[in-house]
């Protein structure tokens, strides 16, 4: 029997356009000569939908598009997500569901069981989980339908009082199917090799996993989908951030006839869960992966320029570079916007980077609008001393200058913060914190730092200036970083403990860290959550990424010192 994996890009609400996307691929597999096509998690309505669920016009479009694709199942079978209506008062009106079609029959419907509720994920807010289970019959074989979560299940300490997969064997399936939408991580792509390897030798049985591909909003999926004998072999492996149909023949004796990608003893144990930050840790994935979050971002919501304000330091050059490569040099538009207090190398940095990357850029020196601040502001600010005022000030001309031209020309506005400055603090709000998607908010600077490297791994497009010289938000005479927040070397693996692995202050400090800095960073961290609860959007590559996926109080206990902003 062959069967097929379709790894499809799938824009959210887009019920019509996914589902011809999804036939499209069902006559390339009839073509193919397959007899099983498998799709991912959600696929009719894309993931996740959030409230879109809670609207009935949308689950009735869900149903009309799966009646187009059991009519494109005749000579061959489909297995799709999508949601289904709870057919009982009892529970939530939702199930997450993989509809089997056969010859534009409905085979049957296997419900999600394991609905995660952490991190990004917030299914129990919609879905019933299962309350029953059975195989699926297909062409004389027995399928344990599952769906994502549904596999994650293991362990000695399981998430879910349910297990589908041990409610399933006692009616002997001949191979499991899992429906994923997995979002990336830069933890997570040996965390699933060794989830399926864990799956497979439990149940003795082979698996196909198709796993979601393509951005959105904030998510990052990598696709990668996985297939493994019953021997916990690995058989293939689909492209990582790259939609693509690739199929597996599975034979009469439960073998299949590609030969082995990597043996189960190649493959991971355990779920990678690095102890410390480390920096060049899946970069090529990273850099990916954000380059997917920009273009699917514009693509998806009907963008095609953007800008952002080029000040030559390290973030903003990494972001010019990735912008450029998602969306072409010719939609990047740099603005060079140099205070009183800009030195002479960063405007040439930053026009550098430009000239090597092809892409326009304007020069909008701000002295003069910032003199004239000073001068309308000074009754005001009574003779004190030049501060922090001062310094945000300048940060909010840019801001005003970056969104107006944005709004005149339609372009969508890039932030260049990354997650170190995000977690103390270290921004201006409606000044360097504004933006329409944050492109390296969810990393440390230390991974900026390696993310420039990579880019110039095979010439110098980063001038080399900017990576060796010490960063500075330039917004008063020699101001450093350093001069506020401790050496990156040190902040950003303090950090990394806190936000990361949900380390406390004495487990941190207990690593060997300062006490004196654990708890600096800490308090800083706890005081800024209301800055960070106004930022834009963050393209997630890492386990705990500061917006839907990270919820912490903005008003606690700890909040005890004035706000500076």
């Amino acid at each position: 029997m062959r069967i097929a994996l379709a790894q499809q890009n799938y824009r959210i609400g887009d019920i019509n356009g996914n589902t011809n996307k999804i036939l499209l691929a069902v006559e390339t597999a009839k073509q193919a000569g397959a007899e099983l096509i498998l799709f991912s998690e959600l696929a009719i309505c894309g993931y996740p939908p959030r409230d879109l669920l809670e609207f009935s016009e949308f689950i009735e479009a869900c149903e009309q598009a799966l009646e187009r694709v059991r009519i494109a199942s005749n000579g061959i079978g489909i297995v799709v997500g999508a949601p289904q209506r709870n057919p009982v008062k009892e529970g939530k009106d939702l199930f997450n569901a993989a509809y089997v079609f056969d010859e534009q029959q409905l085979v049957g419907v296997a419900q999600k069981t394991c609905l995660p509720t952490y991190d990004v994920f917030d299914e129990y807010r919609y879905f019933e989980p299962a309350w029953q289970w059975s195989v699926l019959p297909f062409r004389g074989k027995k399928l344990a339908v599952t769906i994502c979560e549904d596999i994650w299940n293991l362990g000695d300490n399981p998430l879910y009082r349910q297990c589908p997969l041990d409610q399933l064997i006692g009616q002997h399936p001949d191979i499991i199917l899992n429906l994923s939408a997995s979002p990336f991580d830069y933890t997570h792509l040996e965390d699933r090799k060794a989830i399926l390897k864990q799956n497979v030798q439990k149940y003795k049985l082979p698996m196909i996993y198709c796993n979601a591909v393509g951005s959105q909003t904030e998510i990052v999926f990598d696709g990668g989908s996985l297939v493994m004998d019953a021997q916990a072999n690995l058989i293939q492996q689909l492209p990582l951030f790259e939609e693509s149909i690739r199929y597996v023949d599975w034979k009469a004796d439960g073998r299949f006839a590609q030969p082995v990608l990597s043996s189960a003893a190649q493959l991971p144990n355990a779920e990678y869960s690095p102890a410390a930050l480390e920096p060049e840790a899946s970069i090529v994935e990273i850099h990916r992966a954000l380059v997917v979050g920009i273009r699917d971002y514009f693509n998806k919501m009907g963008f095609q320029r953007a800008i952002l304000g080029s000040s030559g330091g390290i973030d903003s050059a990494v972001t010019l570079a990735i912008a450029v490569e998602a969306l072409g040099k010719e939609n990047v538009r740099a603005v060079l916007l140099p205070s009183p207090f800009s030195s002479l190398h960063s405007v040439a940095d930053a026009r550098s980077l430009s000239d090597r990357l092809g892409n326009p850029y304007d020069i909008a020196p701000i002295d003069k609008v910032f003199e004239s601040f000073l001068s309308e502001l000074k009754p005001l600010f009574a003779d004190r001393p030049f501060g922090l005022a001062e310094e945000n000030m300048q940060s909010r001309i840019r801001g005003n200058f970056l969104m107006s031209i944005a709004n005149k020309f339609g372009y969508i506005l890039l932030n260049t913060s990354n997650k170190s400055e995000l977690a103390t603090g270290y921004g201006t709000l409606y000044g360097d914190m504004a933006g329409g998607l944050a492109v390296l908010g969810d990393c440390y600077k230390l991974q900026v730092y390696a993310l420039a490297r990579y880019i110039n791994r095979e010439k110098e497009i980063i001038p080399n200036s900017i990576l060796t010289k010490a960063p500075s938000a330039e917004l008063r005479p020699n101001q450093k970083d350093s001069d506020s927040l401790p050496d990156y070397a040190v902040l950003d693996p303090v950090l990394y403990q806190y936000i990361e692995r949900r380390q406390g202050p004495e487990a941190i400090v207990a690593q060997g860290f300062d006490r004196a800095i654990v708890e600096r960073v800490i308090r800083l961290v706890n005081v800024n959550e209301y800055k960070r609860n106004q930022f834009c959007p963050i393209i997630r590559v890492s386990p705990k990424a500061f917006g839907v996926g990270r919820r912490m109080p903005i008003v606690a206990h700890y909040l005890t010192e004035q706000h500076t902003s």
